[in-house]
């Protein structure tokens, strides 16, 4: 065996970091020629673009399996060790020389070893563990070692979620690298992944993703250990044995040096340890990593090179013949090797052979790297295919496009892009032959794009599932301590530096859930430091927005537009209630109180305009004696009082008392007392808020709608919620307070004893046909008698009086206003009647009975009937009917809560406590809660469902 030494030859040996690769560009760019041989097409690439950026593109070449650039003035050749060019140059380098004991590669670089020398300098860059190889195979070889910039240190085991920021965690198969990449996205916010199967671009976009910041950690297979210069702090080894295409095996502490090395840019300190299963490692292996001290590499891995091309025997033969040198051994059959015994194999390549340019382009054909991996047998059919075509010529056109256009689609999941580029990287390879295709810069250019566009989609597929970008933005916008940008859109919709991060409701911050537990506290961590300056221009919009933009709603919610801002609280009277707000903690005590006071202001401006009358006999010092304690009554029940609660005060007020209390707008009705302008719906509404509230009831009764005489009488709600709304209870329906006194004025005019039917007037105040109005008056206290009779021929109807002034509006009549209309409209009637008898007696007309059928018609008679009904419910703490006959009170003006029309007295009930209600307080268990929200919907099975229902329609 001939060594050529021509020129210097000088051995750079040392640990990683520490600048070989920058030295040996450095000394080719000294000379006018050069060539460096690298192990990585990555690296190849690398190094390439800084040669460029120092001499230009037009003489500098780059040369690997499946990219070829050479302009026509070249003077510096970059590629990769197995395609360094064999030609006479100045100056030759050839990286990561170790490798020569690699068993698959380690042959070719023990040829370039053997064999490459620059014509005034030759350097050799690797590990110190090759120092006695080097010297015994290459005579006057000169050797420097570089030591590392900066130390590395052991730092023991961590878990993945302790994992150090700019932490690269190595695993040796592509199912941990993955299981590890989706926990560290899911608690670090994501991660780039790196390994050999990756085409050059996408690994080049990984990394640029890792060194640019977007991500702080890195999930690699081996492939991190040559080349690749990372700013890396920390290495962790998540295993410690690896499987090397034969076997699984422990790492040789070389390979663990070369790993770990990675750790520790230039002068920064770097640590390496291990993470989930793996087993600490020994004392001694760590000493040895730490001061880069390992054994001798004492065998290199050798194939002859002198190879005969005879025949594809001869051929095989000198593949495999010894070296004849200790040091040098014959490493495992190599894939090429493999292929070509296959194809010698077989019949009808055998028959094709036929001298030595058969042999040889044979061979050619077999050094096709195998990068589909998919099985010895399926790449042997493959390079018998391409064989068949060159002896022919060249690969088919037609069959090269369906091949491509096969793989050329860029949808998919990470495994499927995968094995696309795997298979795109064959025809690559094949297209960089010279005379393998017709139009070979097409082919180059075409396969070239494709491999592009699929790393371009690999490269999203990864991100898309091994980085949250949200997450990943906002941690690195707060490691620099940079302010953070916001944005809130017309939907509430928060954007944090571009990234959606939730919603903010009112001043309450909901994060996106879509994440898991520790993403959303990174969102919610940095949402809140980007949120600060939004939270006090919304509370300054808030607190100086009008009151038109701010409501309650009927379960005591405060909203703000859609918003809910905060709810009513219990205060110490039903008038003067309390707010609690809904503002996150995060916002401020500060923003809170704003808020709150904001809210205190709108509730208490609108219980002072909607109970303005409620509150003026409230502070009215005019009032006296009984006057002011019945007004507190009224107040307490926040103006609609039961009168047959109340029947005992009521008779103890004398008219001085009454005309008092008549000022502030309170009505003496038959039936109730209350204050018509608080009957409208916004105080009905408010009422029922504010005395839920007072009462602590955990669900609210919500008001009918608006505009309806009667409503639905449910049993399971209790009568006081009816009052508090404005209607009174009678069997089947309940009807409003203030039509059910227009009624009374009504049957005041009636014989109740001897009996009376329905008028047109009593069906037109309730609404009601002659059977809801019968139901009506049977509630109401009436025996309802029906009868059937022969209807009478109708007259042409005369124009009523016009009513007095208030009884056709929508405002309830007062106690002299329905007295009056009652005596007209009776006069009017008695004059009607008299009118058409005189006009039948002048006639001394007899009305002919009709020759058709009599029509019949059903008519009721109604006649007082004061007993227990079973469709009634007895209202509770004295509010229910005790007997007794009608009766005027003595001081009174209208009558008492007994027989319409009728004179006679009867006792009152009890006085009441707080506002109406059956039965007392309703019973809930569970603790009290409220929410905000701008309409309750009625649960189907509540009671309540009924009258909204109504409300819906209405």
């Amino acid at each position: 065996m001939s060594i050529h030494d021509r020129g210097r030859v000088t051995a750079v040996l040392g640990p990683t970091n520490t600048g070989k690769t920058h030295y040996a560009i450095e000394r080719m760019l000294a000379h006018r020629t050069g060539v460096i041989g690298l192990p990585l097409r990555l690296l190849a690439r690398e190094v390439y673009d800084r040669i460029v950026k120092a001499r230009g593109p037009s003489v500098v070449a780059l040369v690997t399996g499946e990219e070829r650039i050479v302009p026509e003035r070249v003077q510096y050749w970059v590629a990769t060790t197995e395609a360094m060019p064999e030609i006479g140059a100045d100056f030759v380098a050839i990286d990561e020389i170790q490798l020569c004991a690699d068993p698959e590669r380690g042959h070719v670089f023990t040829d370039r070893l053997l064999h490459m020398r620059g014509l005034h300098e030759t350097l050799f860059l690797g590990s110190d563990t090759m120092r006695p190889a080097i010297a015994a195979l290459v005579p006057g070889v000169q050797f420097q070692r570089r030591e590392r910039f900066s130390t590395l240190t052991w730092s023991g085991s961590k878990k993945l979620s302790r994992m150090p920021a700019r932490s690269a965690i190595v695993g040796f198969s592509v199912d941990d690298v993955y299981a590890m990449a989706e926990l560290i996205r899911r608690q670090k916010g994501g991660c780039a992944v790196v390994m050999g199967a990756l085409s050059p671009r996408t690994r080049n976009a990984q990394v640029a993703m890792y060194q640019a910041g977007e991500v702080d950690y890195l999930v690699a297979t081996d492939a991190i250990g040559m080349g690749l210069n990372l700013d890396i702090r920390h290495v962790a080894f998540s295993a410690t044995h690896k499987f090397d295409g034969r076997r699984v095996r422990a790492l040789f502490p070389h390979e663990l040096g070369q790993i770990a090395g990675r750790a520790g840019r230039h002068t920064e300190p770097g640590t390496f340890g291990v993470t989930g299963e793996a087993r600490p490692l020994e004392d001694g292996l760590v000493e040895a990593i730490e001061n880069h001290r390992f054994q001798p590499i004492s065998r290199l891995m050798w194939r002859n090179a002198a190879l005969e091309f005879g025949t594809m025997d001869r051929l095989v033969q000198s593949l495999e013949t010894a070296s004849g040198h200790e040091l040098l051994s014959r490493g495992r059959e190599a894939d090429d090797l493999h292929a070509l015994k296959s194809l010698r194999d077989m019949p009808e390549i055998r028959d094709k052979v036929q001298g030595g340019k058969d042999v040889r382009l044979l061979w050619d054909v077999c050094r096709v790297p195998d990068f589909r991996g998919i099985s010895p047998t399926e790449h042997t059919g493959l390079l018998s295919r391409i064989f068949g075509f060159l002896q022919e010529g060249t690969i088919p056109s037609d069959w090269l496009a369906r091949a491509v256009q096969r793989i050329d689609r860029t949808h998919g999941d990470i495994d499927a892009l995968s094995k696309r580029l795997a298979y795109i990287r064959t025809w690559t390879y094949v297209a960089q032959r010279t005379g393998w295709v017709e139009d070979e810069k097409h082919w180059r250019g075409e396969t070239r794009a494709v491999e592009d566009r699929l790393s371009d989609a690999l490269h999203a597929a990864l991100t898309q599932r091994f980085v949250d970008r949200r997450t990943s933005v906002l941690l690195r916008r707060l490691k620099q301590k940079e302010s953070l940008v916001a944005e809130v859109n017309d939907k509430g919709e928060v954007t944090v530096e571009g990234e959606f991060a939730g919603r903010l409701e009112g001043f309450r911050f909901r994060p996106d859930q879509t994440g898991s537990a520790d993403e959303a506290k990174t969102l919610n961590r940095a949402s809140y430091e980007a949120l600060k300056p939004e939270f006090h221009l919304r509370a300054d919009r808030f607190y100086n927005a009008p009151d038109t933009e701010l409501d309650f709603t009927e379960q005591g919610g405060l909203m703000w537009g859609d918003s809910a801002i905060g709810k009513l609280v219990r205060g110490p009277d039903a008038l003067h209630t309390g707010v609690q707000v809904f503002v996150d903690d995060e916002a401020g005590e500060e923003i809170a109180e704003k808020v709150k006071r904001r809210l205190q202001h709108f509730i208490d401006r609108k219980v002072a305009a909607l109970f303005e009358p409620l509150i003026a006999m409230q502070k009215d010092e005019a009032l006296n004696g009984l006057a002011k304690g019945f007004a507190f009554r009224i107040i307490e029940a926040l103006g609609v009082l039961p009168r047959d609660g109340v029947a005992t005060e009521v008779k103890e007020l004398d008219q001085e008392a009454r005309g008092a209390l008549r000022k502030h707008g309170v009505r003496f009705g038959q039936f109730t007392i209350f204050m018509p302008a608080l009957l409208k719906p916004a105080p009905t509404r408010l009422r029922l808020v504010l005395w839920s509230l007072a009462e602590g009831l955990d669900e609210f009764p919500e008001s009918p709608p608006p505009g309806l005489v009667t409503i639905p009488h449910i049993a399971e709600v209790p009568d006081g919620y009816y009052t508090l709304s404005g209607y009174r209870p009678a069997g089947e329906r309940a009807i409003r307070i203030d039509m059910l006194e227009r009624l009374a004025d009504l049957l005041r005019a009636q014989d109740t004893r001897g009996g009376f039917e329905a008028n047109p007037d009593m069906l037109s105040i309730t609404g009601m046909t002659l059977e809801q109005f019968a139901a009506l008056m049977q509630g109401l206290g009436y025996a309802a008698e029906k009868g059937e009779r022969e209807k009478l021929k109708t007259v042409e109807p005369v124009a009523p009086p016009p009513a007095p002034e208030g009884e056709g509006s929508d405002a309830p009549l007062t106690e002299e206003e329905s007295v009056l209309a009652a005596e007209t409209r009776a006069r009017w009637e008695a004059e009607q009647a008299e009118k058409r008898r005189a006009e039948a007696e002048a006639a001394g007309e007899t009305p002919q009975p009709e020759e058709t059928a009599p029509e019949i018609e059903v008519f009721y008679t109604f006649r007082w009937a004061p007993k227990p009904r079973a469709n009634r419910r007895p209202q509770g703490d004295g509010q229910g009917r005790r007997g007794g006959g009608p009766r005027r009170d003595g001081a009174g003006g209208q009558e008492s809560r007994g027989e319409p029309g009728n004179k006679s007295a009867r006792d009152g009930g009890k006085p009441r406590g707080k506002g109406p209600k059956k039965g007392g307080k309703p019973q809930h268990s569970g603790p009290k809660t409220y929410t905000a929200r701008p309409e309750k919907k009625a649960d189907p099975d509540s009671p309540f469902a009924v009258l909204a229902a109504l409300k819906d329609k209405k």
